[in-house]
């Protein structure tokens, strides 16, 4: 952790760290998250997950000199279903710390971004209006990798909700005492990769993706590829149904990746075919022709444009057609 943070013991074991962002951020206040493995309520992040296997509780919280604190305590084993009751050691909270510091990017630095675009007639409106718009993220980069698996081809709220089932199916659960709903962490790739394709078929997930995710689960679980790690990439790339647009949001929303630009997506297909005034939906070439000019930062860009000017161009399936995409499946 940088010197400058400040590391305190709280109770019950727990560490808490106070974060000042580098330039202005917007704390998530009341996000939804359509997974439902995180929650925001009440001014106060809430997320359980697992660090070298032990399971710990997270908490962020926005101070009143606009740091940003973090907490993670050993999940207390009263709480857990079943699972690994040994508690987390310092080193694995710090861990878990590390983790959400990354999930809700408080950490980035988005001054050299909004510099470069300070002047641009498309992203300058954009950033003053949302001066602490952050990416979205996930704590760890299986969980990104897998949930686009799930998000191929098809609706946001169906994609959500078979992440949902997977969840409720071999998540490991945090049940809190007098709370009606409890958390759940995102099974690990040791737990995926022992499933029957059948068994994520079942959940609506497409026969083919079910495969995909289960093999390239096996791949991580048996430590060949790790998808923090774009040294792992050929082995993920190597597996059928995953293409470039899984490996782009694996490195945006996994890795923090600001250049990782989901070409493919049928949000950028819209909006670059109606900023490029093509009169009809852009190729997947032409949106990364498009971007090009935005690098280092076209996957951030990208994000602003969609956050800022989405309202006009909701998408509903995640992938557009297009012939040399090889994530597209005729219907």
């Amino acid at each position: 952790m940088p010197r400058s943070d400040r590391l305190t013991r709280g109770p019950g074991g727990s560490l808490v760290v106070e974060v000042r962002p580098q330039c202005l951020y917007r704390f998530p206040r009341g996000r939804r998250f359509p997974d439902a493995v995180a929650r925001s309520r009440n001014g106060v992040y809430e997320r359980f997950l697992h660090v070298s296997g032990r399971p710990v509780l997270t908490r962020a919280w926005e101070g009143n000199r606009g740091e940003v604190a973090i907490a993670a305590m050993p999940a207390p084993a009263a709480w857990l279903a079943g699972g690994d009751r040994e508690p987390a050691s310092r080193a694995e909270l710090e861990g878990a710390i590390e983790r959400i510091r990354h999930a809700l990017g408080v950490d980035d630095d988005m001054r050299p971004f909004m510099r470069r675009f300070r002047s641009h007639p498309l992203l300058r409106p954009l950033i003053r209006r949302m001066p602490g718009y952050r990416v979205k993220r996930t704590p760890n980069a299986w969980e990104a990798f897998a949930w686009a698996v799930t998000e191929q081809l098809i609706e946001s709220t169906r994609a959500a909700m078979i992440q949902r089932r997977i969840v409720r199916n071999w998540g490991p659960v945090l049940s809190f005492e007098g709370r009606a709903r409890p958390l759940a962490d995102v099974p690990c790739a040791a737990t995926v990769a022992g499933l029957a394709p059948a068994e994520l078929a079942a959940l609506d997930l497409a026969p083919k993706r079910a495969l995909a995710l289960i093999k390239a689960a096996r791949e991580v679980a048996s430590g060949r590829c790790d998808p923090s790690d774009p040294a792992g990439d050929r082995r993920l790339r190597a597996i059928s149904e995953i293409g470039p647009w899984t490996m782009q949001v694996l490195a945006l929303n996994g890795r923090g990746d600001f250049d990782s630009l989901p070409a493919g997506d049928l949000a950028y297909v819209k909006l670059v075919g109606h900023l490029a005034e093509l009169g009809r939906r852009a190729t997947v070439a032409e949106v990364e022709e498009y971007f090009l000019p935005y690098e280092p930062y076209r996957g951030l860009a990208g994000r602003f444009m969609l956050a800022g000017l989405g309202a006009a161009l909701k998408e509903q399936p995640k992938l557009a057609y297009h012939p040399a995409n090889p994530e597209f499946e005729a219907a």
